[in-house]
């Protein structure tokens, strides 16, 4: 019998209301995975930031934890430490903390240039009320100037308070390995939860991945690309995927998953249900 394994779930905050109605479905069948928390995520600049908290509240009526995220971009003391008291009036406890990305034609940081600026200001504010995650990459952020500076911008974030940690998504699990002990060689040893994309489609994936930094390893990107339109073989390699990726993070000590759902519960569910995660 295979050990508990913590899972979590991000979803985005739906544009539409046939998207909101459609996400009331998806969040009730992840519901049954018993979930430590689900992050929601919002736009650059806070674009979605009202749909971000209306999608939080209603996963909390639900009588589960949710953790809005929450970037610095464009922000100002006053501004986050209204937001921190709407948080905490709202009975948030938990909050993805993110310098986050500039919007189109944005040009100024605001009084926060880097997430670990924010990260100690919520600090000062408002104690340890709140647990804070914050976000990394075993493979390296696509606008870090070096790995070396990656990890130091990490570790800076730590020591500003961070609770724990969500990887961006990867299908190498030694990157994640590696990424732990390097952290842990700076000092930054809070739990690390490894980020897991779910195969679901070839296109989008690799249209995300390039964006974000995320490396599709070559042989699976030649099977998807082998796979051509056939969407169910596609899904299947990517259920068995995903499935050894997390048995590895697993075996190597991961204390938890976060699954980034698309706002989908199908593979994600069926994962858990290969890892013995579901009944």
């Amino acid at each position: 019998m295979s050990a508990p394994l913590p899972i979590s779930f991000e979803f985005f905050p739906p544009k539409t209301p046939e998207g909101v109605e459609k996400l009331v479905a998806v969040r009730h069948k992840l519901y049954a995975l018993q979930p430590q928390f689900f992050s929601v995520t919002y736009g650059a600049g806070g674009s979605t930031q009202d749909g971000t908290l209306q999608t939080v509240q209603a996963i909390m009526a639900d009588g589960f934890e949710a953790a809005p995220h929450f970037s610095c971009i464009g922000a100002n003391r006053a501004s986050v430490r209204a937001q921190l008291a709407a948080f905490q009036a709202q009975g948030i406890r938990r909050m993805v903390a993110l310098r986050g990305d500039l919007p189109s034609g944005h040009g100024s940081f605001g009084e926060f240039k880097y997430a670990s600026e924010l990260i100690e200001f919520i600090r000062a504010e408002t104690g340890t009320h709140f647990h804070i995650e914050v976000g990394c990459y075993p493979e390296v952020h696509p606008q870090a100037k070096s790995p070396e500076a990656d990890l130091a911008a990490y570790a800076a974030k730590v020591r500003a308070g961070a609770s724990s940690a969500i990887t961006q998504y990867f299908f190498n699990a030694d990157a994640y390995s590696r990424f732990v002990e390097d952290a842990h060689k700076l000092g930054a040893d809070i739990p690390v939860v490894a980020g897991v994309m779910p195969i679901i489609g070839s296109t989008q994936l690799m249209r995300f991945s390039d964006a974000c930094g995320a490396e599709i390893p070559r042989w699976i990107r030649l099977r998807l690309q082998a796979f051509g339109d056939d969407s169910a073989s596609i899904k299947a390699f990517g259920l068995d995927v995903v499935t050894q990726l997390c048995e590895q993070l697993r075996a190597a000590g991961a204390p938890g998953i976060h699954f980034y759902t698309m706002n989908q519960a199908v593979a994600t569910t069926e994962i858990c249900k290969r890892l013995g995660l579901a009944n």
